[in-house]
C-alpha cells in the first residue's frame, strides 16, 4: 500500500532533489579546480587528486545494496543532504588554514562518500515514485535541474567569490600601456626603484609610471617588450600571503602580456619590497600607436572560498529541509531485507549477465571520454591568464557567464530532450543526443586558438552552444541507464553500478588530463579531445533498445 502522499506531483519534487544531487558532485569535481587554481594549485596536481575523489561514485556498488534494502530510500536522501549542507561549512572555514590544500582533499572526500551514498539513494527512490513513462518524461527535468546544480556551482558560487574578491584584499591598480615606435621608447631602469615602507595597510606599487611599449619594426629594431615592475610599499601582516594577478581587461589586443609569461605572484613578509617582473610585448602586425588596459587585483582569494562554500552550505540545508517536507512515500518503505552476500551475488549477477551487457558496458564507460577530460581543464582554461593560453576571465566573469546564457540553453536543452524521448522513444533519438552532447566540445578548440577577450560575444555564444548540447544530450545517457536496469528486483543497486561505471569513465581520463595539458598545451588538448569523443559514439552501434522504452502505454 502507498504511504503517505506517495501521489504528490513529481514536479514538487525531482526538481529539488536532482537539484541537491548535482550540487556535491560539480562542486568536487569541477568548482574545485577554479578554487585550487585560484589559490595557487598546480593544474596536474588538482587535477589528479580531484579525479581520485570519483572513488566513491566509482565504488557505489559495494555499499548500494546495503541502501537498497535498509531503512527507505527517502531517509537515506534526508540524512546524507543534512550531512553534505553542514560539511560544505567545514570546507568554507578549511580554506582559512596554513594546509588548506590536504585538508580541504580530505574534506571534499567526505562530501563525495556522502554524495555518492545520496545519489543511489535518490536514483532508487525516482525509479519507485515514478511509473516507467513518468521516468522517460522527467528524465529531461530531472537532468536539467541536475545541470542547474552544476551551473550554480560553476557560476553562482564563483560569482559570491568574486564580488567578495572585488570587495577585499588591496585596493586594485588599473594602468594604460601605450605603443610606441622605437624611436620614442625609453626603457626603465629598475635600478631607479626605491621602496620605503609606509604604514597602514599595503598598496600595490607599479614602476614606471608611463608605460610605452616598443613596436616590432623589420630590419630596424626587433625590440618589442618592455618590462615593467610589481611591489607593495608595506609587508603583509605575520604569515599571510598576498597574491596579486595581473591581466589585461580592454583595449588593444597587439598589447598583451606573453603567453610563457607568469602573471600571478606571491607577496610575503620577507620579499613585499622586492619588485617583481612582467613583461608586456606588441604583436608584431602592429603598425600604428593603440592602447590598452590593464588591472593589478590582490582580493582575498581564501576568504571568498570561505563566503560563498558557507553560502551554499547554508542553502543546501534549506534544501535539505524542503526536500524532508516534501518528498512523498512511496511503497518501498516496506522493502527491507537483512545484508548478506547472497544479495551482493545477486545483485551482480543480475547486472553482468543481461542481453546486451558487453555493449552496455562499453556505453557505460566511454561516452563520456571526452567530457572525462574536458570538464578538468575547461574552468582552469577559461579563468587562465591570457598569456598562459587561457582567456582570462575574472570569478565574477565565469560566474555570470554561466549562470545567465548557459542556464538557459542548458534548460532549453535539457526539457527539449525529455519531451522528445517521451514521445519518440530512446532508440528514435540516441544518436541525435551524442551528436548534441559530444559534437559542441569543437567550440574550445575555437576558444583555444582566437582567444576571445573575456568579454566578446564569441565567449557567451561558444558557452551557451555548449551547454545546450550537454543538456539534450546527456538525456541519452540517463535514459538508457534506466532502460538497462528496467524492473530488475534490486533495480537501486543496479543503477547504482551503472552510475559507478560512468564514474570510472570519467574518473581514470581525468587523473590524467592535467599532465596531458601540461605535454600538449590548451590547442591541442581540446582537440584531443573531440577525438575521444569518438569511442563513445561508435558503441551506440551496438546496443539493443526497445523501441517502445519511454513511450507512454494505455495503462500508464
Amino acid at each position: 500500500m502507498a504511504g503517505k502522499n506517495a501521489n504528490r506531483s513529481p514536479w514538487a519534487w525531482v526538481p529539488s532533489l536532482y537539484f541537491y544531487q548535482g550540487i556535491p558532485y560539480s562542486i568536487v569535481m569541477t568548482t574545485s579546480g577554479l578554487i585550487y587554481k585560484t589559490m595557487g594549485i598546480s593544474i596536474a596536481s588538482f587535477a589528479f587528486w580531484t579525479s581520485i575523489l570519483y572513488l566513491p561514485w566509482a565504488l557505489k556498488p559495494l555499499w548500494s545494496p546495503y541502501i537498497d534494502v535498509v531503512s527507505t530510500k527517502r531517509n537515506w536522501v534526508v540524512w546524507t543532504q543534512l550531512l553534505i549542507a553542514a560539511t560544505f561549512v567545514g570546507a568554507g572555514l578549511a580554506m582559512q588554514l596554513p594546509l588548506f590544500y590536504p585538508i580541504t582533499i580530505a574534506i571534499f572526500a567526505i562530501i563525495a562518500i556522502s554524495s555518492a551514498s545520496h545519489d543511489i539513494a535518490a536514483d532508487g527512490f525516482y525509479m519507485y515514485a515514478l511509473n516507467q513513462h513518468k521516468q522517460a518524461y522527467f528524465v529531461g527535468i530531472r537532468s536539467t535541474f541536475y545541470r542547474f546544480a552544476m551551473l550554480t556551482a560553476l557560476g553562482l558560487i564563483p560569482l559570491v567569490a568574486g564580488i567578495v574578491q572585488k570587495n577585499t584584499g588591496l585596493e586594485p591598480l588599473a594602468f594604460e600601456a601605450r605603443s610606441v615606435v622605437m624611436t620614442d621608447y625609453q626603457p626603465f631602469d629598475p635600478a631607479l626603484i626605491e621602496i620605503k615602507e609606509e604604514p597602514g595597510e599595503p598598496r600595490i606599487l607599479l614602476y614606471p609610471e608611463e608605460i610605452t611599449v616598443p613596436m616590432w619594426e623589420a630590419g630596424v629594431s626587433e625590440l618589442d617588450s618592455a618590462v615593467i615592475y610589481i611591489a607593495l610599499s608595506a609587508p603583509p601582516e605575520e604569515g599571510e600571503t598576498i597574491v596579486v594577478n595581473i591581466a589585461r581587461e580592454s583595449g588593444s589586443k597587439d598589447i598583451d602580456i606573453p603567453r610563457n609569461q607568469v602573471s600571478r605572484f606571491e607577496f610575503t613578509g620577507s620579499n613585499w619590497n622586492v619588485p617583481v617582473a612582467v613583461s608586456l610585448k606588441t604583436h608584431h602586425n602592429l603598425k600604428e600607436v593603440t592602447t590598452a588596459e590593464f588591472g593589478i587585483t590582490a582580493g582575498n582569494i581564501a576568504f571568498s572560498w570561505t563566503v560563498s562554500l558557507g553560502v551554499l552550505g547554508l542553502l543546501l540545508l534549506l534544501l535539505a529541509l524542503y526536500n524532508r517536507y516534501i518528498l512523498p512515500r512511496p511503497p518501498e518503505n516496506d522493502i527491507r531485507e537483512k545484508v548478506s552476500l547472497k544479495v551482493f551475488v545477486e545483485v551482480f549477477v543480475s547486472f553482468f549477465t543481461k542481453p546486451g551487457v558487453v555493449a552496455a558496458l562499453a556505453f557505460f564507460l566511454l561516452y563520456r571520454l571526452g567530457e572525462a577530460q574536458l570538464v578538468k581543464i575547461a574552468t582552469p582554461f577559461l579563468v587562465d591568464s591570457r598569456s598562459m593560453g587561457g582567456i582570462g576571465l575574472t570569478s565574477a566573469q565565469y560566474g555570470i557567464i554561466y549562470g545567465t546564457l548557459g542556464m538557459v540553453c542548458l534548460t532549453i536543452g535539457g526539457i527539449l530532450g525529455g519531451i522528445l524521448a517521451a514521445k519518440y522513444g530512446l532508440k528514435k533519438l540516441i544518436w541525435y543526443m551524442a551528436v548534441a552532447m559530444n559534437l559542441p566540445n569543437v567550440v574550445y578548440v575555437y576558444l583555444a586558438f582566437a582567444q576571445p577577450m573575456p568579454g566578446d560575444l564569441g565567449v557567451y555564444l561558444s558557452i551557451a552552444t555548449e551547454q545546450f548540447g550537454y543538456g539534450f544530450g546527456f538525456t541519452a545517457y540517463s535514459l538508457f541507464m534506466l532502460y538497462y536496469v528496467g524492473e530488475s528486483k534490486y533495480k537501486t543497486a543496479e543503477f547504482a553500478i551503472g552510475t559507478s561505471l560512468m564514474a570510472l569513465g570519467m574518473m581514470l581520463p581525468g587523473m590524467v588530463s592535467g599532465k596531458i595539458y601540461e605535454a600538449i598545451g590548451y590547442e591541442h588538448f581540446f582537440i584531443w579531445v573531440l577525438i575521444c569523443t569518438i569511442p563513445g559514439m561508435l558503441s551506440i552501434l551496438f546496443l539493443k533498445i526497445d523501441p517502445g522504452f519511454g513511450l507512454k502505454k494505455n495503462e500508464d
